[in-house]
């Protein structure tokens, strides 16, 4: 008899898994997925796109129903798992529905952080995280609208991007002097600042939010300095903290996140996690690739080979509104370490490299970022950069082109 596999979650990185596993040992385990948004996994990285009208619906979507049919899958969506039960290996799904478990995978994912100040809860006030929240806002991104995105991170941008396209009157709030400030040192954030306002979307920085305000709905924000500003919509777009109740409920050991090992085991010997609810040696990783490698390390390990997940070194690349943008290890020169720049706003080029003993520390670009995938091999193994700087800053020459042959 096949041993149980139950995956809650239906996300990324539970899809991710599952082809993984499918791949490697098709008809291993009896699997069923349980998914608590109506549809099966899509893509949230094309969320922004998807609420610009670049992309449809379809467009977001990873695999049909019939993949999951062909590969053995039982999915259930649109049925939020309510308890697990350890000691008699059963997860509960609604009110009625049991399913028996021999190994369970928890990839539950984060959720959206709401402000502690008051009017948060008036409607009008949305965030930003699934096809339920984009479909909020476009309903009420009406004609003469303002709406004001508070975040300055990445979702944030994305979400005020979104609706610029849509010809929202749009203002993006966020309370540190520079945007994605994890990510950009200051010269490279404002390029990004520039693109965004070429967009039409006015930013607004060291804007701290004091309450959203209106009788019914939301009317106006105020912030902490005393300025006024009118608002149909608010979207709150201000980080997410990992999902952690469903696990915790059930004894499961958590921290921030749900604590897991190397091979992305739990406290509980049948249980893992992976993704944005997994906590892995301190760290909790709110972005895609982390959630990949998780998913390969635990689908190798779930078929019998050796496998370690021993964390990732965190990069991002996106494009805001048309300008490429790459951020990869420290951004800032520890002590010791030297700063190589090159810088042409005119363009909207910059790049910055972080060096120590002729190893990347870490990079930054903002226009070209052609050698991405080349910085963050450097980064992950250490290897000397020596012979490579030109190439690095500049871009490596293209190459020679073929000659004729003779006649």
């Amino acid at each position: 008899m096949k041993e149980r596999l139950v995956v809650i979650g239906n996300g990324m990185a539970s899809l991710r898994f599952l082809e993984r596993l499918t791949e490697r040992a098709p008809g291993l385990y009896d699997v069923t997925v349980v998914g608590a948004e109506p549809q099966a996994a899509y893509n949230r990285v094309l969320l922004s796109s998807l609420l610009g009208g670049e992309v449809d619906e379809a467009a977001c979507a990873f695999r049909g129903l019939d993949w999951y049919e062909a590969h053995g899958i039982r999915l259930i969506t649109g049925a939020p798992v309510t308890e697990i039960d350890r000691e008699n290996g059963l997860v509960m799904v609604g009110e009625t529905h049991v399913l028996p478990f021999d190994k369970l995978v928890l990839a539950i994912g984060s959720l959206p952080i709401r402000l502690p100040k008051p009017g948060m809860d008036l409607p009008g006030v949305l965030t930003f995280r699934d096809l339920a929240d984009v479909a909020a806002i476009r309903k009420a991104a009406v004609e003469h609208a303002k709406a004001i995105v508070i975040g300055g991170g990445l979702l944030g941008l994305e979400a005020a991007v979104g609706l610029a396209r849509l010809g929202v009157d749009t203002t993006l709030l966020h309370v540190m002097d520079r945007l994605m400030e994890r990510q950009l040192d200051h010269a490279a954030a404002g390029l990004v600042k520039r693109a965004m306002e070429a967009r039409g979307v006015r930013v607004l920085l060291k804007a701290d939010t004091a309450a959203i305000e209106g009788e019914g709905r939301v009317e106006r924000l105020v912030l902490s300095d005393g300025t006024v500003l009118p608002a149909d919509l608010v979207v709150m777009s201000v980080g997410v903290r990992p999902n952690v109740a469903l696990a915790q409920n059930a004894g499961i050991e958590t921290a921030r996140g749900i604590k897991v090992d190397d091979r992305m085991q739990s406290s509980d010997a049948r249980i893992y996690a992976l993704g944005e609810c997994a906590e892995h040696r301190g760290q909790v990783y709110g972005l895609v690739e982390p959630a990949y490698e998780q998913a390969e390390a635990l689908s190798r390990h779930l078929v019998g080979e050796e496998a370690s997940y021993l964390g990732t070194a965190l990069s991002t690349s996106l494009k805001v509104s048309g300008l490429p943008v790459f951020s990869a290890g420290q951004i800032e020169a520890p002590e010791g370490a030297e700063t190589v720049l090159m810088s042409d706003p005119g363009l909207g080029l910059y790049r910055k490299l972080v060096v120590a003993d002729d190893r990347l520390l870490g990079a930054v670009f903002v226009g070209d970022i052609a050698e991405q995938g080349w910085c963050k091999e450097l980064i992950r193994t250490g290897a000397s950069m020596a012979e490579h700087r030109d190439d690095l800053m500049f871009g490596r020459p293209a190459a020679p082109a073929p000659q004729p042959l003779a006649a």
